[in-house]
């Protein structure tokens, strides 16, 4: 599956212009020091004038970390996914939501997959911890308990994780893409907890509202050790 570009119409690029220009803004005071830091060096490739290209995106990772956006359709088998993560190549939707759903989807668009996750690809350290991320995941694949774990951990970080920084900062790409939860999530109407692994892995979590639990890391450097020891700690489990 390819990016049509050409079949993108003025609407679509009204609406990616609108989302774009107004959650920039909005992320000022919001979004953590690695997340604004990549959305400036990253404005050749991913801006508000235009819908954001892929293979564009593609070359302007290739010297760097190295990842690859890669179409698909909609969502995936979780499997297909980690497989598709321990490769460095992250899924993106290449349709855009409608002026009149600006604030909400029940599927993520591709403002969602480009706005949301991919500038923090280019983060080395964050960039670390998707890879290690995915590939652990596919080598438990066969095990459906600890892949439902590591959607948990999916969820709690990359999609809707919050960073201790000089006060409560967001980095998940759930969070950084909603107008809506980028305000909520820093506000008091909410439990924030601090990040720990084994509470995580057992955090049930709902897709279809805005989230009332958030797990607070302090720095992604811990992120990504974190993700190691939980690597070495389950393989231990299966040589044991």
């Amino acid at each position: 599956m390819k990016q049509q570009f050409d079949k993108y119409t003025q609407e679509d690029f009204l609406v990616w212009k609108t989302l774009f220009e107004r959650q920039e803004k909005n992320l000022q005071d919001k979004a953590c020091s690695e997340y604004l830091e990549a959305l400036e060096n990253m404005k050749s490739v991913l801006n508000a004038d235009a819908i954001a290209e892929f293979s564009k995106l593609n070359q302007w990772f290739e010297m760097r970390t190295g990842w690859e956006i890669y179409c698909v359709p909609g969502l995936i088998p979780v499997n297909e996914f980690f497989d598709l993560l321990s490769q460095k190549k992250f899924c993106s939707s290449t349709w855009l939501r409608s002026m009149e759903s600006l604030d909400y989807l029940e599927e993520p668009d591709m403002f969602h997959d480009t706005f949301g996750h991919i500038p923090l690809l280019s983060n080395p350290v964050f960039s670390n911890f998707a890879h290690e991320f995915g590939k652990l995941g596919k080598s438990l694949a066969h095990d459906k308990e600890k892949v439902l774990m590591l959607q948990r951990l999916y969820w709690f970080t990359i999609e809707f994780g919050l960073i201790e920084q000089n006060g409560l900062k967001l980095y998940g790409a759930g969070i950084a893409s909603s107008y809506g939860e980028s305000i909520s999530s820093l506000s008091q109407g909410n439990e924030k907890r601090i990040f720990d692994m084994d509470e995580v892995l057992n955090q049930v979590f709902k897709t279809d509202e805005i989230q009332n639990v958030y797990f607070v890391i302090d720095s992604f450097e811990s992120l990504f050790e974190s993700i190691l020891v939980l690597t070495q700690k389950w393989s231990h489990e299966l040589v044991g």
